[in-house]
C-alpha cells in the first residue's frame, strides 16, 4: 500500500515557477514508477510527467517539455515537479501517481494522491 500526499501548489502569475512535491508512506515506494498527471476546468485528465523507479529515466509530455522537470528523492520517499515558465493553460489540479508499468496511461497507475491545485495568472 502507498499513500501519496502532494503540495507545493499555489497561485502564480505567468512565468513564473512552482515546484510540486509528492510525499510518499510505505516501503515499496522505491519499487514504483511515479507520474504526474494534471486535470484543467472542463477537461479530462491528462499526463504530464513520469519517471522510473530507479529515477535512471524521465519522460515528459510535449506540452511541458523545456518547463517542467521530473525528480525523485527516494531517501526522502518524494517525487518532485519542478515547473518553470508557467503559462495560464497551466492552471490544472495537479496529481502524483504510482504504478509497477511504465505508461502515460491514467488508469494503470494504482494509487492517487488528492491533488494540488496550480493557477496561473495572466
Amino acid at each position: 500500500q502507498v499513500q501519496l500526499v502532494e503540495s507545493g501548489g499555489g497561485l502564480v502569475q505567468a512565468g513564473g515557477s512552482l515546484r510540486l512535491s509528492c510525499a510518499a508512506s510505505g516501503r515499496t515506494f522505491s519499487s514504483y514508477n511515479m507520474g504526474w498527471f494534471r486535470r484543467a476546468p472542463g477537461k479530462g485528465r491528462e499526463f504530464v510527467a513520469r519517471i522510473t523507479a530507479s529515477g535512471s529515466l524521465t519522460d515528459h509530455a510535449d506540452s511541458v517539455k523545456g518547463r517542467f522537470t521530473i525528480s525523485r528523492d527516494s531517501a526522502k520517499n518524494t517525487v518532485y515537479l519542478q515547473m518553470n515558465s508557467l503559462k495560464t493553460e497551466d492552471t490544472a489540479v495537479y496529481y502524483c501517481a504510482a504504478g509497477r508499468s511504465w505508461t502515460t496511461w491514467e488508469r494503470a497507475y494504482d494509487y492517487w494522491g488528492q491533488g494540488t491545485q496550480v493557477t496561473v495568472s495572466s
